[in-house]
Order: C-alpha cells, then structure tokens, then sequence
C-alpha cells in the first residue's frame, strides 16, 4: 500500500460522498471512519473502519497503523474535532486545538469575536443550574445548543413564555449540555464559503440561504452567487477574512453564516471549518465558480497548495429541498418538462416527507441551472 496516497475521510454519510470519489479520482486510496450504519460512504470507500467519528484517538491509532498523507472530512462540525487532532498527532495539516475549540463551540465562537471586535450577536451561556427567570433578556431571542449544526435544536422566541422548554430542548441536542440565549440579529441570511492555506484566506462565494424561518430556521433552499452588490460583497470579505484570524483557521475549508441588515450591517451568525453542507460547497461552489472545492480540501488536507482555476465557465445555480408532497410535484416537473434545467438530484427519501425536524432529515434534494 503507498502510504504517500493513502487519505483518512472522517464520516460515510451521503455528504462525504463527493470527497470521497473525488479522492479516488485523483489518485488516493481512502480510509474511511464512521459508525456502522450502512451509509453511502461504506460502500464507495476503498477501506471502511466501522469506528465513531467522535472516537478521535481509535482513529488516530489506526491512521499511524495506516500511514496516511492527509486526514479531511467535508459538512461536518463534530468530524472538525478528530481531523485536527489526528492532524496534529502525526504532523499533518490541520488547524490547532485553540482554533478547534472556537470553531467547534458556539460559546467560545462568541467570545473570541467578542475580544477580536468581530461583528457577532451577544450572548448568554445557560445550563440546568442557570436560573433563566434571572436572566436580563431583550426578545426576540435565538437559543441553540452549544455544540451543534444543522439547523438542530434552534428556537426563536418572542418572549419569555416557552424559554424554559426551548432551554431544555436545545441542550439536549448538544453533546456538552449546554445552550446559548442570544439576540436575534435582523436580516437576510447569507453563507460565505473561503478556502485558507498558511493563513491566506481565499473567498469562492456567497450564498442567499432561504429558510422555514421561525421558530427553527431549517433551510429549504440555497442560491449562489447570491445577488450581492459589489460594496456588500467587499465588506463581507472583510468582515469574514478578519474572523477567520480571530478563530485561527490557517488551512482548509470554511463556512461563515452570516447575516446582512437593510443598512448594510453584517452580523456573524456563525462559522465553521469546514465547507457547507446541504450541496453548498461540493456541488454549488463547483457550478457557480467553476473551481473544484473539494479537491482544493484535498490538496491543502495533504499539503499542497489549492489550484483555484476555474474549471468550465460558471452557472449560476440553486438547490432545492424536499419537504411535502408540492416539493416533489415541483421536482417530477422539472424532470418531465424542464430537463436542461436539472443538474443534479440528491439523497431522495420520499420516506421523509412530512417528518422533517432538522437539516439531518430532509426527503433530499436537487440542484437546478438559474438563468
């Protein structure tokens, strides 16, 4: 086995699948990590390794039995934590335990813009002993767990009434049990994708993200390029390339949530170190830039500075998801009378529709040309 080509991929879902057969399209042998659950990515692996992603240092053991090049995952918080820390065991690229922390802990986000002047939403942390009646709060509020993406345990509130409930909900999404109150920052929401390499930071897009909107905002469909103008867009490079010195990402993929008021006034929702999910980065970026983002992951997980060459000329483009039967209806419509606009269909489950509770559990999705 060539170890100088064998890469670790850190989740199977069907998220990880683009990673993993642009890998093996480039070359690299993958060594695949996650809990058994006959997902997509068990099957497409070259080497599957039925251990938890959470299981950091399992893993790092069976990588330094290995022999690997690179260690990535895409769309994934929790497999941020175990791609840097076996990164760093082995002296591989990787972003640094500090900036782990504040990538990957909602709290220790907002301090760090707190202190770094980067425009973030106040906050409270809150646990089973905080009494919330105490609490000085200006509704509306978000609350949300600590540790968590994907639309998982978010509640908006308008007052105090049902605090206690979204409180307890929301820290029992979280792995550490804990949960933030914040104010709601007014808006249009937006995602903002960058790819870092020895801390230069390169911006791909920006993305409109349009949700079911409150209480918990699970997005239902993602358009890029967002229709920005140039001086907004100048500000939001700014405003995000300056975060991400202040959380300390240096390599690989990010993914900034943000949120843009009629004035102009950007507010940092959130970021993580890692490309979107929901087709954002590994299929979005892809169409509408032309430039490969995920073999820019791979490139910068094994050491090699990104090519970011556009590819083919750019495609504005739209992904929708599938939540009720008029989803699906749209989507049978399109495939029947509007062919050329359809580019890619992902994960269906009709099983799904109407039983969403999050962005896990959506009845899939499809990605269509916008002219």
């Amino acid at each position: 086995m060539n170890k100088s080509k064998n890469l670790a991929v850190i989740g199977a879902s069907y998220l990880q699948l683009p990673l993993i057969l642009k890998a093996k399209e480039m070359g690299y042998t993958t060594h695949v990590f996650a809990w058994a659950a006959n997902d997509i990515g068990e099957k497409e692996a070259d080497y599957f390794y039925p251990i938890s992603i959470i299981e950091k240092e399992q893993i790092l053991e069976k990588c330094k039995e290995i022999g690997i090049c690179g260690i990535c995952s895409i769309a994934s918080d929790i497999a941020v934590v175990t791609v840097n820390y076996v990164a760093e065991n082995l002296g591989l690229v990787g972003n640094s335990v500090a900036s782990t922390g504040k990538c990957t802990n909602k709290h220790l986000m907002r301090e760090a813009f707190e202190e770094n002047n980067d425009p973030s939403p106040k906050s409270i942390l809150v646990d089973e002993k905080v009494d919330l009646n105490c609490l000085n709060l200006t509704y509306p509020v978000i609350v949300k767990p600590t540790d968590r993406s994907g639309s998982r345990g978010i509640y908006k509130l308008n007052a105090f009434e049902g605090l206690q409930e979204a409180v307890k909900h929301a820290m029992n999404e979280g792995f550490e049990k804990k949960a933030l109150i914040e104010e709601y920052a007014e808006g249009t929401e937006y995602s903002v994708e960058h790819i870092s390499y020895e801390g230069k930071h390169y911006f791909l897009a920006v993305t409109l993200k349009y949700t079911t909107g409150a209480p918990n905002f699970i997005e239902t469909g993602h358009l890029q390029p967002a229709p920005v103008d140039n001086e907004t867009l100048k500000n939001v490079k700014n405003v995000i390339s300056h975060a991400l010195d202040t959380l300390e990402i240096k390599y690989g993929a990010s993914h900034a949530e943000i949120k843009i008021a009629d004035d102009g006034t950007i507010r940092i929702i959130e970021i993580g170190a890692r490309m979107g999910g929901d087709c954002i980065g590994s299929d979005l970026v892809y169409y509408s830039t032309g430039i490969d983002f995920v073999k820019a992951v791979i490139d910068v997980a094994c050491g090699k500075e990104p090519d970011l060459t556009p590819t083919h000329d750019p495609q504005p483009a739209k992904v929708l998801f599938i939540f009720n039967e008029e989803d699906r209806n749209k989507l049978n419509d399109i495939k029947n009378n509007h062919p050329d606009l359809l580019l890619k269909i992902v994960n269906e489950d009709y099983s799904m529709i109407g039983k969403t509770t999050d962005s896990s559990n959506r009845a899939g999705c499809y990605i269509i040309k916008v002219n």
